[in-house]
């Protein structure tokens, strides 16, 4: 994968438009600025009930943004990135549809995880009660299907999205098939979304169990066979993460995003240079995404949380949070947790500028420090844009991650990109891309507690970041010039 900047977008929220009014701007008024792209989910529909991590068909674009040959056309300009929605599909699909017409006797019996297949001899309250979820509840839905029958459906997040058993050969059929037409159409890197919750046993918490593990070794051997890279989406314990990186190609390093604000909010440094310490470097760097910010990735471990701390105390992680609400003026409050209780119960659903205040000096600060730390850089087009919460969409979706899901027109875009705090994004963009010390050694410099210097080498060339967390201030320096002073 290039050592370059990554957008990561929905084709249809960016502009307004198609896959070819995404290249039209990648072309245009985004050229230079990013070497690659994770599209958001682009299948058949984009507009589910969860903005496309629902598909009806994982094999097919929604033919509104677009066909297989628009995926292979921009390929052809940038690398694409594209989901493998691992652990579940839509109750819409046809082989939903056919199972829940024929039940038993329907071909893909078998396809869709049901209860009995996970606790053949009969679930108790006990083990029931390991199995983890991010959301309230038990992962099961009680259905009538069309022919009559009663089944107790595994669905991990929405009645909607049913879970189908990847170890079942249906499951894995259906899965090889998603990976062929992403290779055909020239995708050379998949995220595997909702990876840790795809195995399911009894009398266990069903996430990130060697189980899993497996599972994940065998789905990346598939894939690196047809020239794909694999990157894990894992929301978990800061310590789990790094064992996770240590046995795939790239995973997120989710722990930036809550890291960063608390030591803006804070002014200290100590927390994200324990991370910086230990944190793995095949890691995609962001701060933020489609979904909220991560709260559990820098708390203690909640199976064990006395023995296993988190790199952030429980009270300041609290604050951290009641921080983040004061500063979006109470928005994120209502798109989160209890106001949204179809959401992640860990994460803070707002816009990272709005996280901040709006404050652009400290946003310019985080994003230098993003691309200042070991791995490749993704950019929310949200983010890109510094963009507000988008109250209206939240107010007619009820969805708390539509706050931070705003559908840009082109007007819009090429209005805010005249902003300077996206100017100036934008130039940082274009250092990270461009200059070659970004290619050498990193290191971690000394500096107060209220500071974090950063500076990579290569040769004769070097680039160097200073942060004043108390002040909220970064300076960039390298090698041909100074390029930002605050």
């Amino acid at each position: 994968m290039k050592n370059q900047v990554q957008l990561i977008t929905y084709v249809d929220r960016l502009g307004g438009g198609n896959l070819r009014t995404l290249q039209g701007l990648l072309r245009g008024p985004l050229q230079g600025l990013f070497g690659g792209v994770h599209l958001l989910p682009f299948y058949f529909p984009i507009d589910g009930s969860d903005a496309g991590f629902d598909p009806i068909d994982h094999t097919r674009v929604d033919p509104r943004l677009g066909t297989w040959s628009d995926i292979a056309d921009l390929t052809q300009d940038v690398e694409v990135m594209a989901d493998v929605i691992v652990n579940h599909m839509s109750s819409d699909s046809p082989q939903f549809k056919d199972f829940s017409a024929h039940g038993s006797a329907s071909e893909y019996d078998g396809l869709f995880l049901t209860l009995d297949r996970v606790f053949p001899q009969g679930a108790t309250e006990e083990a029931l009660l390991k199995v983890y979820r991010p959301r309230p509840g038990l992962p099961l839905t009680y259905a009538v299907l069309a022919n009559g029958e009663k089944r107790i459906l595994w669905t991990t997040f929405t009645s909607k999205q049913v879970d189908i058993d990847v170890t079942h050969p249906l499951g894995q059929a259906y899965l090889s098939g998603i990976l062929r037409s992403l290779s055909e159409a020239g995708i050379r890197m998949v995220r595997l979304d909702a990876v840790g919750y795809a195995i399911k046993k009894a009398g266990d918490s069903c996430f990130m169990m060697p189980e899993t593990f497996a599972f994940i070794d065998r789905f990346a051997a598939e894939a690196k066979a047809l020239g794909i890279e694999v990157l894990v989406e894992i929301h978990s314990y800061y310590r789990r993460q790094i064992e996770i990186a240590a046995r795939v190609d790239w995973v997120y390093d989710f722990a930036l995003p809550p890291l960063a604000l608390h030591a803006l909010m804070t002014g200290r440094s100590e927390a994200l240079k324990q991370w910086i310490a230990v944190r793995p470097t095949n890691a995609l760097t962001v701060l933020d995404t489609h979904d909220g910010i991560g709260i559990i990735d820098i708390g203690a471990d909640a199976a064990d949380r006395a023995g296993s701390p988190g790199l952030v105390p429980p009270a300041e992680l609290d604050a951290l949070v009641e921080w983040m609400h004061d500063n979006s003026g109470g928005q994120s409050r209502q798109a989160t947790g209890a106001a949204a209780s179809n959401l992640d119960l860990y994460q803070v659903n707002c816009t990272f500028y709005d996280a901040l205040g709006r404050d652009d000096e400290a946003y310019l600060a985080a994003r230098a420090l993003q691309f200042f730390l070991p791995g490749v850089p993704q950019v929310y087009y949200v983010g890109l844009l510094a963009g507000h919460n988008d109250m209206d969409l939240l107010s007619r979706s009820g969805v708390g991650r539509d706050i931070n899901r705003h559908h840009y027109s082109e007007a819009e875009i090429d209005a805010q990109l005249q902003r300077p705090v996206v100017q100036r994004l934008c130039d940082l963009i274009r250092l990270r891309n461009s200059h070659p010390a970004f290619n050498g050694r990193f290191e971690l410099l000394a500096g107060e507690a209220h500071e974090l210097n950063l500076r990579w080498s290569d040769g004769e060339h070097w680039a160097e970041l200073r942060l004043d967390l108390r002040a909220r201030q970064h300076r960039v320096t390298h090698s041909d010039q100074v390029l930002a002073a605050a």
